[in-house]
Order: structure tokens, then C-alpha cells, then sequence
């Protein structure tokens, strides 16, 4: 081999430090977080449990109900849905079927917000009764203790924000199995590595459980009414105002939100896209971490059946083990090594994904296209006149 094959081999051995890495930050985060979660505590402050409402999700019923079955001496249940919403005759049930829990309906945001959500959750945190916020979409489903872990961290001032792991609640196609990998094998891998070099600066909209305090220490919901990508804010500016955030190693469960592969895909791509323009360097930099990509071009620099041995097969035992680390030895999921064998499909697809998100310059939201400025939402086209 030649200096500059040996060059380009190593350039393309780059992936294996960042899988080193994740396995070494994995190991690391569980058994901290373990040992943080183990300290008993007796700390149940009431909780004002935040739930903008758009549209009737699968499983809508159940997944509303798991937050009326809490474990938790004292918590109100707030939902903020639009008149007429097909949510509304579910959520009117859930109030008949468990009048102990102090439940309240708010009609609208009374906001002019590109981000409606943001709108709805401007409205919900005003009206709040307690100042612990647990905010959440409507496709989460929750077990009985859940409210006395997300409440455990605030004893400790210093904590400003807190969220959870989440899977699927079940996965009954292809496609929803290939979501379920991705995420436990490519999403969390770099969650395990952001925690262990920077720590945690955002939240996942899956949990989001923050103090009134943290919130209107940067302003609260109506700063973000116009900005994407609005449960890593919420996160980011609590831990610019020097509040702590955790990520908790409880794990909740999340309702399927797309269809079929092609609703995925769309998904995916908007938030590369957000992501993109939030943090373009940090984003380019996620061109080390594809090793399928970089075995095969290795390969293809030094076609003989050593290289493949040791690029595919390196790839190969990383990802494996990077996934049973994260999917079964911390967040304890059955079913894993059923799903490992697509976890070379996900990895071209999120590559394909990845470069497709360098294509765009706008961002579709409900319907309308919008450039990101310094954050912030700008409609792309504006009606002349």
C-alpha cells in the first residue's frame, strides 16, 4: 500500500473513534444515572402535568389515561385543544372515567404562533396551578411511578430541566421496527456522547419536566412561539441561564406517529433539516460517524477480503454492541436482537437522510415553507400587495 492509501484508510477508520466513544459514554451514563435514581427520595411537590393537544392520536384514550393511574399525592392534568378538535370527545370521556383527578379543558391558545404547540404551551403554563411543569405530547404513554421520578431531580435547586428515554409502544410493521433501531442505535448513541462531553442542553418533547422558575428565567414559551425544534429549546435556554438538566434514564413509551415509510422519512428529514440550521458544523461533523459509508469506501480504496474482514466486520461488531449496550443493558428492551439485523438498512437510509437535509434551505411546517433565521421562523414567500 502506498502512503496515501494508508492516509485514506485511517481517514476512513475514523468512525471506530466515535463508536469507541459511544460505547464508553454508555457505560458510563447508566451506571451514574442508576445510582442517581436509586437515592430514595420523598420529594412529591405538586405537579401541573402540560398537554398541548392537535388532533386525535392512536391509542389517544389509554395513552391520557396512564397520567390518570399516577402514584403521586397531588397533581392537575391540564389539556389545551381547539374546539371541534376530534381529541375532544376522548378527552371529555377521560374526565367522566376518573373524577378524583383533577383534570381541566382549555379551549385554544388565544395566540398567533407559527409554532401552534408553543402557542398552546404559552397558555398551559400560565394558567398552571403548581409551579413543577411536566409537559408531554399526546401520544406518551406512562407507568404509575412516573410522576415521582420526573420529580425526584428538583430537590436538588440546581435543576432546572429534566427528560426521559422513550420507545415505542409497540411495533407492528417493518417501518415501525426500523424506527425503534434507529433510535436506540443511531439517536441515543449520540445522546450517550453529548452527555459525556458537554452534558445535557436540550430535553426530548417525549418529557419535558421543568420548574416555573427555569421557564420564566428565559422568558418562557412566548420567546419560542416562532422557532422549530421547540423541546431542544426549551432545554438550551434553561442551561444558558446556568440551571442543570437531566437525563434521566426512565423510559417512556411514544404512540407511532407515522403511517408508513414514507411519513418517516419525511419526519426525519425536516428535523436533519432543523438541525442543519441550528448547528451546521455539528451537523457536517456527523460525516465521521456513518462507518457503513466509510467500510465501503475503504473497500473500495483497498479492494482485498483483509479490508472488508476488518471494516465490515469492525462496523458490524461496533453497531451490535453499541445497540445491546443502549437498548438492552440500559433501557432493558425485550426484542432487540430480532430487530439488529436492520440496523445496516437504518444506517444507509439516516446516510441518505443526511445528505438529503444539505439540499434545503427551508423548512415545511404545516403546509408553508420557512427559512431559519437566527432561529427563528421566517415565511419564505410573502404575499405581494
Amino acid at each position: 500500500m502506498t502512503i496515501t492509501t494508508d492516509i485514506l484508510l485511517f481517514i476512513c477508520a475514523i468512525p471506530f473513534i466515535y463508536y469507541a466513544l459511544v460505547l464508553y459514554s454508555t457505560a458510563r451514563y447508566f451506571p451514574t444515572s442508576w445510582r442517581e435514581a436509586a437515592r430514595k427520595s420523598d420529594y412529591t411537590p405538586p405537579i401541573s402535568c402540560l398537554k398541548p393537544i392537535k388532533g386525535l392520536d392512536e391509542d389517544a384514550y389509554d395513552n391520557y389515561a396512564s397520567f390518570c393511574q399516577q402514584d403521586y399525592p397531588k397533581y392537575e392534568i391540564l389539556f389545551c385543544v381547539d374546539p371541534g378538535d376530534p381529541a375532544l370527545p376522548v378527552l371529555e370521556k377521560l374526565i367522566r372515567d376518573y373524577p378524583q383527578v383533577d383534570i381541566r379543558l382549555l379551549m385554544g391558545s388565544g395566540r398567533d404562533a407559527i409554532n401552534d404547540k408553543v402557542g398552546r404551551l404559552t397558555r398551559l403554563t400560565s394558567e398552571a396551578k403548581y409551579d413543577l411543569f411536566v409537559i408531554t405530547d399526546g401520544d406518551i404513554r406512562v407507568r404509575p411511578d412516573y410522576l415521582r421520578v420526573v420529580a425526584a431531580p428538583f430537590q436538588d435547586k440546581k435543576v432546572g430541566a429534566a427528560t426521559c428515554l422513550y420507545v415505542s409502544t409497540e411495533e407492528t410493521n417493518l417501518t415501525q421496527e426500523l424506527q425503534s433501531i434507529g433510535m436506540i442505535s443511531d439517536f441515543f448513541a449520540g445522546i450517550m456522547v453529548a452527555w459525556n462531553l458537554d452534558g445535557i442542553k436540550f430535553t426530548f418533547g417525549q418529557t419535558i419536566a421543568t420548574s416555573r422558575e427555569a421557564n420564566a428565567a428565559y422568558g418562557g414559551y412566548p420567546l419560542i412561539e416562532n422557532r422549530p425544534a421547540d423541546d431542544v429549546y426549551a432545554g438550551r435556554l434553561v442551561a444558558e441561564k446556568g440551571y442543570e438538566v437531566k437525563l434521566l434514564p426512565y423510559v417512556v413509551s411514544s404512540v407511532a406517529d407515522f403511517k408508513n415509510l414514507k411519513e418517516l422519512m419525511f419526519k426525519r428529514a425536516r428535523w436533519m433539516t432543523v438541525m442543519r440550521l441550528m448547528r451546521p458544523w455539528g451537523h457536517f461533523g456527523l460525516i465521521f460517524t456513518w462507518g457503513l459509508i466509510w467500510a465501503l469506501v475503504a473497500i473500495a480504496i483497498h479492494p482485498t477480503w483483509q479490508t472488508a474482514a476488518l471494516f465490515l466486520g469492525g462496523y458490524a461488531a461496533a453497531r451490535v454492541l453499541m445497540t445491546w449496550m443502549i437498548g438492552v443493558w440500559g433501557m432493558k428492551q425485550r426484542g432487540i436482537w430480532s430487530k439488529m439485523p436492520l440496523i445496516p438498512l437504518w444506517d444507509a437510509i439516516a446516510f441518505g437522510i443526511w445528505i438529503a437535509s444539505f439540499a434545503r434551505r427551508t423548512i415545511r411546517w404545516r403546509g408553508v415553507d420557512y427559512f431559519l433565521r437566527e432561529g427563528k421562523l421566517v415565511p419564505a414567500h410573502y404575499p405581494r400587495g
